[in-house]
């Protein structure tokens, strides 16, 4: 299994990413044979989004597209900024092709300087998700500017969150892929009704 760890900060010392590969880690504790990869945005540069086939995009934008299509399940973050995730995180989703987190899980997770934009994971990050037809693991967790120090997460209460988050997520991919399995569903013929 393919888990895809995703920072939507262009921020180089970016919380989200620190909350995301915690939570990548978390996942590799629980699940061994999970292959896990972290995509900070910070590290690619994409092409703004321009409204052709996702297939045409070469270079970073290609090589992102490829490892998120490719992927079975996804922890995914981002900074709020005016109540809503990062302008790098929307165009991310604005590349990647429609189907390519059909019916895969999404465990998601966003940081911010306070409390004050909690509510962002329901109200901006799972319509989203819900448009993509992804699986969205209840529980998204938020953390704010006191839950890290020296450059970590701190709180425990955070930490065992984004361990739940982490957790839940591969077990649900788990879950959909036990749906999925087995031979195709069989081809049923319909006849068409005569007119007598």
């Amino acid at each position: 299994m393919k888990l895809i760890g995703i920072s939507g900060s262009l921020g180089k010392y970016s919380k989200t990413g620190i909350a995301v590969k915690t939570a990548l880690e978390f996942a590799t504790a629980s699940f061994p044979g999970a292959e896990t990869n972290l995509l900070p945005l910070s590290e690619f540069d994409l092409d703004f989004c321009d409204g052709r086939n996702p297939d045409t995009y070469e270079g970073d934008t290609r090589t992102v597209i490829d490892i998120i299509t490719a992927g079975d399940a996804f922890i995914i973050g981002s900074p709020i900024y005016r109540g809503t995730y990062s302008g790098a995180f929307k165009n991310l989703f604005d590349l990647i092709p429609n189907d390519a987190l059909k019916g895969k899980a999404v465990g998601l997770l966003a940081t911010g300087g306070s409390d004050h934009h909690y509510l962002a994971i329901e109200h901006q990050f799972k319509p989203l998700f819900g448009y993509f037809n992804a699986y969205v693991v209840p529980g998204g967790v938020y953390a704010n500017n006191t839950h890290f120090s020296d450059g970590k997460l701190a709180d425990e209460n955070i930490l065992r969150r984004l361990e739940k988050l982490a957790h839940e997520t591969v077990r649900l991919s788990g879950l959909l892929g036990q749906v999925y399995k087995g031979p195709a569903p069989p081809v049923i013929k319909r006849e068409s009704l005569k007119a007598s």
